[in-house]
């Protein structure tokens, strides 16, 4: 009977001082498979924000609050690659020098991140060779490229501005087109360098970097802050309700809806505990008012739990549940269009500007609304010549079928940027938004070879603005 009782007496011991001590002998009694579901293989992660000026502070922001998150699961540095253009922390207009913040009350994002490429080693050509751990390929940065195998996890974020078909980039006249992108991910498949990879991105009609291309059978999943055809929404911006707005000394806005809305999510939840598809709905639900965030590739992958890419969440939150309706979050009642989030700063700039300042500051915003209308009336004048002053605005806009990719020809699109952008001007981050208008063009039948002429006669009175 003695032999009987003597091991029922030391589990009652060892869960007696688990409760007591409430920490370690919670791990050690937790079967190995709920310590670290990842047993094989590295987790790897690369954070981009395709953007640079203080007016976009909140792109900067966004990937300095993943590098956080990721840092404090235990993804170390050398297999975290950051891409940041990095003027934000250090820039004059920046009202606490060497900080970054991505909510009102939010503590220092910036400090500890990797300065892996910045300025203008912030580019298409460095971001798909880091994917595809090409380091020959590369130029500038630290070198450091995705190197991983075949048992790999791959965490990849992207924020920025876009446009149907088309990321930004910091150097004015570049951008990333999706069929680039997937392109790289499917070479990346190919190689078979990886067990799984996410891929989170935030850009208006960001849904249309996947919609239509995408495979469902790489082993790649991807959210998007918004559908094909929508805009993506900043958030904590001047101006925003109370507990919404940034610190009064702050004049943009702090981060992006999509964006805080994951990134608050894994801060509040235990990542071994959450899967893909409940952040997934917890974000849905919280920006639902704004934009359809939406999931693209290899669905099934959407049931594997955080952990296994962002590592595992703060001890504080390993007693924390999610359920299907659970969103311990603040539901936001504000946010700013993606594209106008520019000229909300530049606007309470100039309203705050002191006497001296304020007709640079006036000439600024007087600049950035008069490169849109050029850039509006150019587009117009180009549907209008095609097909006619009527028909031209609604051919130029119509969207393609659910689950059709953006155009058929991307040679054809690229180029018919090019050609008009030679003409009229560069798009810039607010005129990508036209780039379905160029895409519609191509699907029509209409060669690049006509843009230079059509784009010639349309901004004839124009000159190229390199804002």
């Amino acid at each position: 009977m003695a032999r009987l009782c003597f091991p029922l007496l030391v589990v009652q011991l060892l869960l007696l001082i688990a409760g007591v001590a409430g920490g370690p002998w919670q791990e050690f009694l937790r079967p190995q498979s709920d310590v670290d579901n990842d047993v094989v293989g590295t987790r790897w992660a690369v954070l981009i924000a395709g953007s640079k000026g203080f007016e976009n502070y909140r792109h900067q922001a966004d990937v300095c609050h993943a590098y956080q998150i990721l840092k404090k699961g235990g993804l170390k540095d050398e297999n975290i690659v950051v891409f940041m253009y990095d003027d934000i922390a250090n820039n004059s207009a920046n009202p606490r020098p060497g900080v970054i913040i991505n909510h009102p009350n939010g503590s220092d994002v910036y400090a500890g991140v990797p300065k892996d490429y910045t300025g203008e080693d912030v580019n298409v050509k460095n971001f798909l060779a880091v994917l595809l751990g090409d380091k020959s390929a590369l130029t500038g940065g630290t070198g450091k490229v995705v190197n991983s195998s075949q048992d790999d996890h791959i965490f990849v974020y992207y924020t920025d501005h876009g446009g149907p078909g088309v990321l930004g980039m910091p150097t004015l006249g570049e951008s990333l087109y999706a069929n680039d992108l997937v392109e790289t991910l499917v070479k990346k498949h190919l190689a078979g360098t990886y067990k799984s990879l996410v891929f989170y991105l935030e850009a208006c009609e960001s849904g249309s970097i996947f919609e239509g291309l995408l495979p469902a059978n790489i082993s790649v999943y991807a959210t998007t802050a918004s559908n094909a055809n929508e805009s993506s929404w900043a958030t904590y911006c001047p101006g925003g309700r109370e507990g919404e707005a940034p610190p009064p000394e702050f004049m943009t806005c702090l981060g992006d809806l999509y964006s805080v809305s994951w990134m608050e999510d894994s801060d509040a939840h235990n990542l071994r505990n959450e899967s893909f598809e409940l952040q997934y709905d917890n974000v849905k639900n919280r920006t639902l008012s704004w934009s359809h965030v939406m999931q693209y590739g290899d669905l099934g992958l959407n049931a594997q739990t955080l952990d296994l890419f962002m590592g595992s969440s703060d001890p504080a939150n390993h007693s924390a549940t999610v359920g299907g309706t659970d969103n311990s979050l603040m539901q936001l009642s504000s946010a700013v269009h993606q594209r106008d989030a520019d000229l909300l700063y530049f606007w309470h700039k100039y309203r705050r500007s002191s006497d001296g300042m304020s007709e640079e500051a006036r000439k600024e915003l007087l600049e950035v609304m008069a490169h849109r209308s050029r850039v509006d009336k150019g587009i117009e004048r180009i549907g209008g010549i095609l097909f006619g002053t009527e028909a031209g605005p609604q051919f130029l806009t119509a969207v393609r079928p659910t689950g059709w990719p953006l155009v058929d020809d991307w040679d054809c699109l690229k180029s018919m940027v090019r050609a008009f952008e030679e003409q009229c001007g560069l798009l810039g981050q607010y005129g990508m938004k036209h780039t379905r208008a160029f895409a519609n063009m191509c699907n029509a039948g209409v060669g690049p070879k006509a843009m230079p002429n059509l784009a010639s006669k349309a901004c004839a009175a124009s000159t190229p603005s390199a804002f």
